[in-house]
């Protein structure tokens, strides 16, 4: 896929970032054109390049991270030691050559490399530069380090998850860093490079995830706040919705949600079940059946459990009635008719990993779609590249940074 006629084409972005938050984020600005340059090395592995899942049929190696691999596609790889003090200057170099830096590391990191905003924007007066740190680059707790399975609990989310009378549980998966964190870099992102275009000024944006994420559980920060109460783990239910939950199918481990919101879509859910227990009065009002909602929960599963969940969701789906089936990663992947007609997924040949699935873009623009444009990059596997054609570096350069342990 060429990027000329895409939004970001003629950017380039030196990326520094590591794990999840920071490489979703600029995959989004490298699916819609941008150069997106990960600075990566042998000495200090970004630690998804070694984080299972991998390919069952070959042995693990650096290369093979289907995380790494699915959050990196189409980025250039260039092996950079920034523990030396010839390969802070090299970044440097990079870092004038481009539009964007961006890193997610504990505050102090970049500074102890020299790689400071003041110092950077001498070499480039208009960079971007995009900090995501776990807590922020102030305050009592900007050091402390942490992932997504951290910042989920800290901004309050783990504590609402679950159900009553148990311990909190997580999400699953890592909500923090692959939707909230990139999604309000990436917004901070294009409106600084909309206020460069009209200013041709730069700015430094400070992504703390702690707060970027906190702003999930806003319903229950304001009944804290107006009401004095703390909310707790409600499971799958809902004050405002009932039925609202998970209800088991015919098959192994096989579940449909359903969440009815209004007493019309309740009556729609009573004509496609057609049951006589859905006629009885006190299930008539929202009141009603959340004051029964765990009889009311057992009949619902009576049913369900004698059918295909895809064959509840489609019957309620038909008659207005929100239902979903509950998912695995092979229903998405392989059996999920919707997403295979929109061609979510993207098959492309990795030179080690071999045909892999790739996440295609988040959101689509009608005369500018974007994508992936090729596979993740092996390691190092452009530094070449950079150093020649980004750098301007001489054969006698880059041999001489070779022999120096820089471009590992």
């Amino acid at each position: 896929m060429t990027t000329d006629n895409l939004p970001l084409a003629g950017i380039r972005v030196a990326d520094f970032s590591w794990f999840g938050a920071g490489p979703i984020f600029t995959q989004a600005l490298a699916h819609y054109g941008a150069e997106v340059i990960r600075v990566e090395s042998q000495i200090r592995l970004d630690g998804l390049r070694i984080t299972q899942p991998m390919p069952k049929d070959r042995p693990p190696g650096i290369n093979l991270s289907g995380y790494y691999n699915n959050f990196n596609a189409g980025k250039l790889s260039f092996s950079l030691n920034m523990a030396s003090e010839k390969g802070r200057e090299v970044a440097l170099r990079l870092i004038a050559k481009s539009d964007i830096v961006a890193e997610n590391f504990t505050p102090g990191t970049f500074e102890k490399w020299g790689l400071t905003y003041d110092r950077i924007v001498q070499v480039k007066p208009n960079i971007i530069m995009v900090r995501e740190p776990m807590q922020g680059l102030t305050g009592p707790h900007r050091d402390f380090a942490g992932f997504g399975a951290v910042i989920t609990p800290l901004a309050g989310i783990s504590y609402l998850s679950g159900f009553p009378h148990r311990p909190p549980v997580g999400l699953g998966t890592n909500y923090t860093d692959y939707v909230i964190n990139p999604g309000h870099a990436l917004v901070a992102t294009l409106a600084a490079l909309h206020y460069r275009n009209r200013t041709g000024k730069g700015q430094l944006i400070e992504v703390a995830q702690l707060e970027s994420s906190v702003n999930v559980i806003s319903v229950a920060l304001l009944d804290c706040s107006a009401n004095g109460r703390v909310q707790e783990r409600q499971g799958n239910r809902l004050p405002y919705a009932c039925p609202h939950g998970a209800y088991r199918c015919l098959g192994d481990d096989r579940w449909v949600a359903i969440a009815v919101f209004t007493d019309g879509e309740w009556q729609a859910f009573c004509q496609v079940v057609g049951e006589e227990w859905t006629r009885e009065e006190r299930f008539a009002t929202l009141l009603g059946r959340k004051a029964h909602e765990d009889e009311l929960d057992r009949l619902i599963e009576s049913w369900t459990s004698q059918r295909e969940a895809e064959e509840v969701m489609e019957r309620l789906q038909a008659a207005g009635v929100p239902a979903g089936v509950v998912q695995s990663a092979a229903d998405t992947l392989d059996h999920d008719p919707h997403l295979k007609a929109r061609g979510y997924y993207h098959y492309l040949e990795h030179p080690e990993a071999g045909r892999t699935a790739y996440d295609g873009p988040g959101f689509r623009l009608s005369a500018t779609p974007g994508g992936p444009r090729g596979p993740a990059p092996l390691l190092g596997q452009h530094t070449e590249y950079v150093c020649k054609h980004v750098l301007g570096l001489s054969e006698e350069e880059i041999a001489e940074l070779v022999v120096d342990g820089v471009l590992q």
